[in-house]
């Protein structure tokens, strides 16, 4: 994870660290209590070549204020130094960050800092933004203090950091993705439990996905949390159609990693299309019009499968398409509002540095 094997004194360096955003290929929803803990979760993810990015200067002694910016967000606040600042308002996640560094791993003494952060994807894309930052900002005050902390040590803490001290409503894959990076297969049980599977999938597969896929953003989500806790909602209620379409969803995460292990891409692009299918199903909001027109003129122009990465309701649709249609797609969507990103898959986790 580290890029240094330097041991000097944090006050004669700057961290930094970028952590690599995930596309939920199937099993999305099943790492989500109540329904990891009554019924295990299966998540098959794998991390992209777009990053979240934090960069921290530690400043010099006696400084009396403290600096967050989120970049991407054209936000910035200075804060008075403090052993811990309240987790609200703007800048949530930089501040609950900080409190557990500055309680857990710097002896309650405060840090006179500067952080800022970035991400290359919009927000609400649904590609597990928001814990990516966590991971990246944890990992870079880890580079910065050099704390021995391992990928489930940093997955962890930053579940703990979004979910517990920030009370945000999510699962966990994606904290585990941008950890380990790489093609994941993740089972998720009661009582934290997480077992990360990496998977070795042969080079031409993954040249072959990445030739098939197009990743196009379909505009900000703004209902993920609504989208997520309906699906808790719905857990509750057993027997119910949502707890048997995150079953299917589930399922569907074993078939395409054995597709995938066994290089029948083809199948595995078939289970992607279908799995989208249950996911609707599992949540109100996971679709709307926007989505669905979208999804009907990729179609339309030759796309042979489809489905919305993170909770739904916007973000990031990944569409499977024959190279032959791939430029069909894109010309019938170029006019919906909508944007194409380029991407490969990328094999690490997060990754940090220093510099002087």
């Amino acid at each position: 994870m580290s890029a240094s094997g330097d041991r000097r004194s944090p006050l004669q360096r700057h961290s930094h660290s970028r952590a690599p955003l995930r596309l939920g290929l199937a099993g999305g929803g099943t790492d989500v209590a109540p329904y990891s803990d009554l019924y295990g979760g299966q998540v098959l993810n794998a991390t992209i070549s777009l990053f979240t990015h934090c960069h921290i200067r530690l400043l010099a002694p006696g400084s009396r204020s403290s600096t967050f910016t989120a970049d991407d967000f054209a936000k910035t606040i200075q804060l008075p130094i403090a052993q811990r600042y309240q987790p609200e308002e703007e800048l949530v996640l930089h501040k609950a960050v900080y409190n557990r560094i500055v309680s857990d791993f710097n002896r309650g003494e405060p840090l006179p800092i500067e952080v800022i952060t970035y991400s290359d994807a919009p927000p609400g894309s649904g590609v597990g933004s928001s814990s990516t930052l966590v991971v990246a900002m944890v990992q870079a005050y880890a580079e910065l203090l050099q704390l021995p902390l391992g990928e489930y040590d940093i997955a962890h803490l930053a579940y703990e950091i979004e979910r517990i001290d920030c009370g945000m409503v999510g699962g966990k894959q994606d904290q585990y993705a941008a950890a380990f990076g790489g093609f994941n297969f993740i089972e998720f049980g009661a009582g934290d439990r997480v077992i990360v599977n990496p998977l070795r999938i042969k080079r031409e597969v993954v040249n072959q996905l990445e030739s098939q896929l197009l990743l196009y953003f379909t505009g900000r989500s703004r209902e993920s949390a609504r989208i997520i806790q309906s699906q808790i909602d719905a857990t509750q209620a057993h027997g119910s159609d949502a707890v048997a379409a995150m079953h299917e969803m589930k399922a569907a995460a074993v078939e395409m990693k054995n597709a995938l292990l066994k290089g029948r891409v083809t199948a595995a692009l078939e289970i992607l299309g279908a799995s989208w299918h249950a996911k609707k199903r599992a949540a109100v909001g996971i679709s709307n019009p926007h989505i669905d027109g979208i999804a009907k003129a990729a179609l339309e122009a030759g796309a042979q499968g489809l489905k919305i990465s993170g909770a739904g309701g916007g973000g990031f649709m990944m569409i499977s398409v024959a190279p032959a249609a791939r430029y069909k797609v894109v010309r019938a969507l170029e006019p919906l509002g909508g944007r194409f990103f380029s991407f490969e898959f990328f094999e690490q986790g997060v990754q940090s540095w220093t510099s002087n």
